[in-house]
């Protein structure tokens, strides 16, 4: 995976094979299947790519079909769904060796006045009194494993707030699943809000799926993990290399499939998107040589 925001930003370099026809050129990585993050990003980037300037994407919805060969190039083709006068939706398919892996569907607005309220951050440590991802994965995993699979996510700075997990300082009896993070692109980025859009799909995928794992007394190498489907809701402007807080809640985990919501908040407390995704929690020993989506 990208080691530096250089990387990352090149991730999104998409090139243009004919009208809504885009192909993806495979980062480096020794993940075995295709990190579903890369996959969101890239189909958000190509659905902006045929939509008014004028016009941001307010949501998404996805389903990863099967897992994607890190390897190969993935082409996404895209479909115009719909131009209205405020609205605009898209359809994107990704393709690898002849067949789908992935589909998305995302809408985008023209900006407009309305009522407004939001939700409030709750209360955490700051993100530099908080232990960095390998840090805090070193204390549950082989240190050298944590250390390579942070070098994977280096063009990220993530660290590690808390949770419900037995010594994870998070007790609500309401909530027995909770994991917050805070998490921004390691450099600064462009100026570009299209691509911090698609960095922020890109993280809201690195650790929600492991929120429905935190209260069970469970190795996440035991466990055979994959995105099942994501959906995220954008509400107010940011950057996605500003400190954002990663709010995560699992309230229901069950038929060897966990669900989690995820809040992310900018450091002033503001709740700039929303996202939740459904995966595959399925126990299985020999899941650790196949792992490589998520953390």
């Amino acid at each position: 995976m990208p080691s530096s925001v250089a990387e990352l930003i090149a991730l999104f370099d998409l090139e243009t094979i004919e009208d809504d026809l885009y192909r993806a050129q495979p980062p480096d990585t020794m993940m075995q299947r295709v990190f579903g993050g890369q996959v969101l990003g890239q189909a958000l980037l190509a659905a902006t790519r045929t939509v008014a300037a004028q016009r941001s994407v307010h949501s998404l919805h996805a389903y990863f079909l099967v897992g994607g060969d890190p390897t190969v190039p993935i082409v996404y083709s895209v479909e115009r769904l719909r131009d209205g006068r405020s609205f605009s939706a898209r359809r994107v398919a990704a393709r690898q060796h002849g067949r789908h892996i992935f589909y998305l569907t995302a809408s985008f607005q023209v900006p407009e006045r309305g009522p407004e309220h939001a939700d409030r951050a709750p209360e955490v440590p700051a993100p530099e009194d908080c232990p960095t991802l390998d840090e805090s994965m070193g204390e549950t995993r082989d240190p050298a494993a944590a250390s390579r699979l942070a070098a994977e996510f280096s063009a990220l700075d993530v660290r590690y707030a808390g949770s419900s997990a037995p010594a994870g300082m998070l007790h609500d009896p309401a909530h027995p699943a909770l994991a917050r993070i805070w998490l921004r692109a390691a450099d600064r980025l462009p100026d570009d809000h299209a691509l911090h859009r698609c960095v922020l799909a890109y993280m809201s995928d690195l650790t929600l799926l492991h929120a429905s794992l935190v209260p069970h007394r469970v190795d996440v190498d035991d466990v055979m993990r994959a995105s099942i489907d994501h959906a995220l809701w954008f509400h107010r402007p940011f950057r996605a290399d500003e400190w954002l807080l990663y709010d995560q809640v699992s309230p229901s985990a069950g038929g060897a499939r966990g669900l989690a919501i995820g809040r992310l908040f900018d450091r002033d407390g503001t709740l700039v998107a929303t996202a939740a995704q459904e995966g595959l929690i399925r126990p299985d020993p020999g899941a650790a040589d196949r792992a490589g989506i998520h953390t």
